[in-house]
């Protein structure tokens, strides 16, 4: 039997938390007519889950005959290869073409049997009107947005596609730090109206159960290794993996099971945190408290300093302060991490 978790980020796990309300918000949006939004944010820390809620959302919609779908990288020119991909897909040019009245506007000659894109706005305006009158939505899907070039070009005419009222709907998932500058660019104001489905901790008891089941550990030892994760999705998936090779024996994975998290999450979430976000989460993994009063008197800062750096550490979802007064790390074992870093 094949290991049931996995170790690799973007891949699609044999073994998923399912998380209901999200999933319900988006799909049920989607698939009012008219969509009551068309474009949502799927945002939290690396291996929160983004990609695997954005697939999931992605194949129900594939399951529905008046949705087609379509998935683009920001390492590509977004435009030409959703123009590209909407001419050049087998099942996607049969059905643009059924019924005729098919405009080359936007076109070029064929080369090899491959439509060339001139203008791939105005193509993509072409596609669209054809999948309406067949009464279609199109939803593109976009992972880990960054601001570069291309999507702040492919933004600029999303937001034309939607104020025309195009059969389009747009779901991206992305670091905090990279949707905030894509936000910020001049002209995307749309962004700012858009949904953000903020990734919390996955289910303890759901966690617990796939366990239970998949590692044939007693429902005491799966219930200490949920609370081991602290609900975070990339470290189910870490432990469930080492648990399994170590037959179901968890004390023995716990080794691998940190250094994992630290060498693939935790070092690279590090190395983009300022000095003074470092100084302040140092503090909070040493107070025995967690009172926000006795963090700063240990970092002896003011209320001014110190706000800024906890709102950030809060958007960045690595710091929790829904408890008026007190904040704690979100991430499982990150103070024995924070720790080595200032030995």
């Amino acid at each position: 039997m094949r290991n049931p978790y996995t170790l690799t980020f973007g891949k699609e796990p044999l073994q998923t938390i399912p998380r209901y309300t999200e999933t319900g918000e988006i799909m049920d949006a989607f698939l009012n007519d008219p969509p009551s939004q068309q474009t949502f944010i799927i945002t939290g820390v690396r291996g929160s889950g983004k990609t695997v809620l954005m697939t999931e959302i992605k194949k129900k919609l594939q399951e529905k005959p008046d949705w087609e779908t379509v998935e683009l990288s920001t390492s590509q020119d977004l435009l030409l290869t959703l123009a590209q991909t909407l001419y050049n897909d087998n099942h996607l040019i049969k059905l643009l073409k059924q019924g005729g009245g098919f405009s080359l506007m936007g076109f070029g000659v064929q080369l090899n049997g491959m439509i060339e894109i001139q203008n791939p706005t105005l193509a993509i305006k072409e596609a669209l009107r054809k999948l309406a009158q067949k009464k279609k939505k199109l939803l593109i899907c976009i992972d880990e947005v960054i601001s570069n070039d291309s999507m702040r070009e492919f933004a600029s005419v999303y937001q034309i596609l939607i104020r025309e009222d195009y059969p389009v709907c747009l779901l991206m998932t992305g670091l905090y730090d990279n949707i905030n500058d894509l936000r910020n660019e001049k002209n995307l104001t749309f962004l700012y109206r858009a949904p953000e489905i903020r990734l919390r901790s996955l289910n303890m008891s759901t966690m617990a159960s796939n366990y239970m089941k998949n590692l044939k550990v007693s429902e005491a030892d799966a219930q200490k290794m949920a609370a081991l994760t602290k609900g975070y999705s990339f470290a189910f998936q870490v432990l469930g993996y080492f648990t399994y090779r170590y037959e179901g024996r968890y004390e023995l994975a716990l080794t691998e099971y940190r250094q994992y998290l630290e060498e693939y999450v935790y070092e690279k979430i590090w190395s983009e945190l300022s000095a003074e976000d470092k100084k302040l989460l140092k503090a909070i993994s040493e107070s025995e408290s967690g009172k926000a009063r006795d963090i700063k008197e240990a970092l002896n800062w003011s209320s001014e300093k110190y706000a800024p750096y906890r709102d950030r550490l809060i958007k960045k979802m690595i710091i929790d302060g829904s408890e008026y007064g007190h904040l704690k790390l979100i991430l499982p074992l990150m103070d024995a991490f924070i720790q080595t870093k200032f030995e």
